[in-house]
């Protein structure tokens, strides 16, 4: 009996968005989105959720495409992480946040998975996250009243719970092009090799001038608090520097000092508030090293190019 009711009623796959937004006004809060269902599907199998009714994403074609746009890129809500994390230019771009996107699940998992419904999950472990928060990423919202965008990290309010209103949807991730001599890297530590949920996350972008040091910096955690966050302090104590070993050290107090953690089975608060500052650091010296020798003389050129094009 308890395995019939968490068995969804209705099965609703619109081919539009339009035609997801409406089904979701139909029924209002009642219904569940599918964008991958890597979640909803264990959380409907162990009686979780009841939704009577759930919108499968999947055969909308506006949110199962990767396109390049002079700005940047932007990322279909429902696209697979398996093929995403193999697309050319998001590995160019942004390696850190494809090597986020690789960390979602198993191998059968990234099949389904997608980057929107990983974002939209709101988990505080969320790999993608705070990837997505040094990206500069927006997301793009539809619902009843037309569509709207807003910050990556305006998105997700609480474990669980996001800032979309009733009836809305995510259709898409925008990532805009990064500056010349720029490099993101993302970290996490898990109790096993794999299939598991971080203890600690962390990611990094540096934007490096002619010299050599540091231009702009962007550092964002995740497992330590409520939501992934940013942290300014973090990102000033590399600003200007030649990312040594002084500012990597400043880097790392900054970051214990923002973090919030929690202890539960997977690492009490103390062990984390250690963890993220040497994440944090290592995060750093591997987008350092990719900002430096990673793009070649022609993938330079066009990040340039980009970047001015998006200014």
């Amino acid at each position: 009996m308890e395995a019939q009711e968490a068995v969804a009623q209705r099965y609703e796959a619109p081919r539009t968005v339009d035609e997801a937004v409406a089904l979701l006004a139909k029924h209002g809060a009642a219904a569940r989105v599918l964008a991958g269902g890597t979640d909803l599907l264990a959380q409907l199998k162990s009686g979780v959720r009841h939704p009577p009714v759930i919108v499968d994403l999947k055969r909308i074609e506006e949110l199962m495409q990767v396109r390049e746009t002079e700005g940047g890129l932007l990322i279909g809500a429902a696209v697979p992480a398996a093929e995403l994390r193999e697309h050319a230019a998001l590995r160019r771009w942004f390696p850190g946040l494809a090597e986020a996107v690789a960390l979602i699940g198993s191998e059968q998992i990234q099949g389904r998975a997608s980057l929107g419904g990983n974002l939209c999950n709101a988990s505080p472990a969320a790999d993608t996250t705070p990837a997505l928060l040094v990206s500069d990423a927006s997301v793009e919202i539809a619902g009843g009243a037309g569509r709207r965008r807003v910050p990556a990290g305006e998105l997700c309010t609480a474990p669980g719970q996001t800032s979309l209103r009733a009836g809305e949807l995510v259709t898409s991730i925008h990532l805009a092009a990064p500056p010349a001599r720029s490099a993101d890297a993302y970290l996490r530590l898990i109790p096993r090799t794999e299939m598991d949920i971080a203890v600690v996350g962390a990611a990094v972008r540096v934007t490096l001038g002619p010299d050599g040091s540091c231009l702009a910096a962007r550092v964002a955690l995740g497992a330590v608090a409520p939501t992934a966050i940013r942290v300014p302090d973090a990102e000033a104590a590399l600003t200007g520097s030649r990312l040594d070993a002084a500012a990597l050290a400043r880097l790392a107090d900054a970051v214990r000092a923002a973090a919030r953690p929690i202890d539960d089975k997977r690492g009490s608060a103390a062990y984390r508030r250690q963890v993220v500052g040497v994440l944090a650091r290592r995060a750093a010296e591997r987008a350092l090293q990719r900002a430096r020798s990673e793009f070649t003389s022609e993938a330079r050129s066009e990040s340039a190019a980009r970047a001015k094009s998006n200014r």
